[in-house]
């Protein structure tokens, strides 16, 4: 079973991360034989963070607790309070899980804590827009590599705006090749759009009997 550490931290833009978690996290769209996923929040301390919607989250572990194989993942997802350097550590981690082959996926606030230790200065990589780093990130080096687009992935590392979640989740999922091809397609049109036509396609890629929300 693979694990995927979800770092918290207070002002976590939850919406962020809403997709790809529920669905990571239920399997409801998982093809037949897809290996069920272990979620696990991890902060700097295993004391209650409240994210920018005013949930409380209490950590499952903290960093010195994960476990880092080829086979992990971490989600690092936007907050106000990122630049604090009591989140170093988890960049630090980050770094390890990217020289293992591990994926890193950060979005919005979180893309610059990766930019700001350099890790995104030879590697293709989005953000909040052209700028957004060199404004916020002291010694980004990684404007060569920067992709205009809502989100980026390379390999193992998958960065995306703010406005870029779903298909963030989309790349995501796409990585742990949990979904058949042609319901993932069809589950990204479908919340993309909010077209019908695309339920029903989603609905008829999965085995008979299966539940769906």
């Amino acid at each position: 079973m693979s694990t995927i550490y979800v770092y918290v931290l207070d002002t976590l833009a939850d919406w962020e991360l809403g997709h790809v978690t529920s669905e990571l996290n239920s399997g409801r769209f998982f093809k037949q034989g897809a290996q069920r996923m272990s979620l696990k929040t991890v902060s700097y301390s295993k004391e209650p963070i409240i994210t920018m919607g005013g949930l409380t989250i209490l950590p499952n572990c903290s960093i010195d607790d994960m476990a880092v194989d080829g086979s992990s993942m971490l989600l690092l997802p936007g907050a106000d309070t990122w630049n604090d350097p009591k989140h170093a550590p988890v960049i630090q981690k980050a770094g390890e899980f990217l020289s293992l082959g591990a994926a890193v996926c950060a979005i919005c606030g979180a893309t610059a804590a990766l930019a700001s230790v350099g890790l995104l200065d030879r590697r293709p990589h989005t953000s909040n827009g052209p700028g957004f780093l060199e404004m916020v990130s002291p010694g980004y080096k990684g404007q060569d590599f920067y992709i205009d687009k809502p989100s980026v992935a390379d390999g193992s590392l998958i960065t995306a705006g703010s406005t870029g979640a779903l298909l963030w989740a989309r790349q995501i999922i796409q990585r742990l090749d949990v979904f058949q091809t042609d319901t993932l397609e069809s589950w990204y049109e479908y919340f993309s759009t909010g077209k019908p036509e695309h339920f029903f396609a989603l609905m008829q890629t999965l085995p008979s009997g299966s539940a769906s929300q």
